[in-house]
């Protein structure tokens, strides 16, 4: 008759089984958060948006049809071109700090990413420091 120690089975598979589900499904996970949340912040300012928009009109002044004198047309054209300038200045601003966040929110991100990867291993890493006899100073 073999006896089996059952304990013992079920906590090295119970370790697998965190160990298979941290590397593989749970940093799949991870990198699909992290990956939603640059969309959501692309989405958050209209990065998309404002950069096929860039030269439209920002707020249209009352120009209405460039009807009439030459006075009115020249009126017209520069009220249009005054506020593409100043649409294109907003936009532009708008576009480089939705940049500067997502650029802050990928590199964070991949740092969090990375340090999914080397958690599980900081309790080995102890044991072996424990075992040769370090302590921090």
């Amino acid at each position: 008759m073999v006896y089996y120690n059952v304990s013992s089975y079920n906590s090295d598979m119970f370790l697998v089984g965190i160990l298979s589900w941290w590397y593989g499904h749970g940093w799949i996970e991870r990198f699909q958060l992290e990956r939603s949340r640059l969309k959501a912040t692309a989405d958050f300012f209209s990065v998309g948006l404002l950069v096929s928009t860039l030269f439209a009109p920002f707020k249209q002044i009352s120009t209405g049809k460039a009807i009439g004198s030459i006075n009115d047309r020249f009126r017209a054209f520069f009220d249009r071109l005054l506020s593409r300038i100043i649409g294109s200045i907003v936009r532009t601003f708008v576009i480089m700090a939705g940049l500067v966040v997502m650029l802050l929110q990928s590199i964070f991100g991949s740092i969090i990413l990375i340090c999914w990867l080397i958690i599980p291993l900081l309790p080995i890493a102890g044991l072996i420091m424990w075992v040769i006899g370090w302590t921090p100073s």
